[in-house]
């Protein structure tokens, strides 16, 4: 069985902070800077369009995420997406409640068709960019990861990114390669935007990162301990957001290698 050194990728982000400039939700961008702060990155949350392409090409990754969309914000994140291509900078794309309405599925597959880096999402956001579900129940998955397998596999052949699926269990796949992620805690899917937030984090580790696939895997599976760790001290979901936070900086690179529980496999 293939191994990971998940450490390594935690080590380089530490060291270089990178600035991810996310083009997020209202809801989720307080939540998401701190999450960032407290693993090691350095956020910035402008979503103008008269500057989201400059700082595209300052930014050492930079995500969109479609949670609360209007017209003018997915304009700014097309400009950002060719900005970034242009600079050769990493990008990821969280299609939030993509299934749900004609806006969401229409502004989808305009940023699929601009070729992120990664595409991340729920379970029932992967089937329906694929084409293959509905879409959930609003910002909800109502599909397993599991699943998702064969969508996000056929997906990342067709897009040419990294697909993560997350869930109970994570599944991520760049059409050739699959891993699956185990860990994390209860108390994850009863905090706002921690998903959202996630895909900061997979943006700063593809900050410094050549491989997407690994570098997703090593968000995903610190993500997922942090999760655990959070858990140990928590009593409901107010007390489980800060742990979370304090967790994300307190991760441990070589304990991270010890406690990840990552599986890798070939795509079916």
């Amino acid at each position: 069985m293939q191994t990971l050194d998940i450490a390594s990728y935690l080590r380089r982000m530490r060291q270089v902070r990178p600035l991810v400039h996310n083009i997020t939700n209202h809801v989720a961008m307080n939540n998401m800077a701190n999450v960032l702060l407290a693993l090691g990155a350095s956020p910035a949350m402008a979503h103008a369009r008269e500057e989201v392409a400059e700082f595209a090409r300052l930014a050492g990754a930079v995500t969109l995420n479609i949670g609360t969309l209007s017209p003018h914000w997915v304009a700014a994140m097309e400009d950002a997406a060719r900005a970034a291509n242009q600079a050769g900078t990493p990008w990821v794309f969280d299609p939030v409640a993509v299934g749900a309405t004609g806006l969401r599925r229409d502004a989808g597959a305009r940023l699929v068709a601009l070729s992120p880096t990664v595409i991340r999402g729920n379970a029932s956001e992967i089937l329906a960019l694929a084409q293959q579900g509905s879409g959930g129940q609003g910002v909800d998955s109502t599909d397993t990861t599991e699943a998702a397998v064969q969508a996000a596999v056929a997906l990342a052949r067709r897009s040419g990114a990294t697909v993560a699926v997350t869930g109970e269990t994570d599944l991520v796949t760049d059409g050739q390669r699959l891993a699956r992620i185990a860990g994390g805690h209860a108390l994850m899917p009863r905090v706002t935007t921690l998903g959202c937030a996630l895909t900061g984090v997979v943006g700063a580790y593809l900050a410094v990162a050549e491989d997407p696939f690994e570098a997703c895997v090593a968000a995903l599976a610190g993500y997922a301990e942090a999760g655990r760790m959070a858990g140990e001290e928590a009593r409901g979901p107010g007390s489980f957001a800060v742990a979370f936070i304090d967790a994300l900086y307190r991760l441990d690179p070589e304990t991270l290698n010890q406690q990840a529980q990552v599986e890798l496999s070939d795509a079916p």
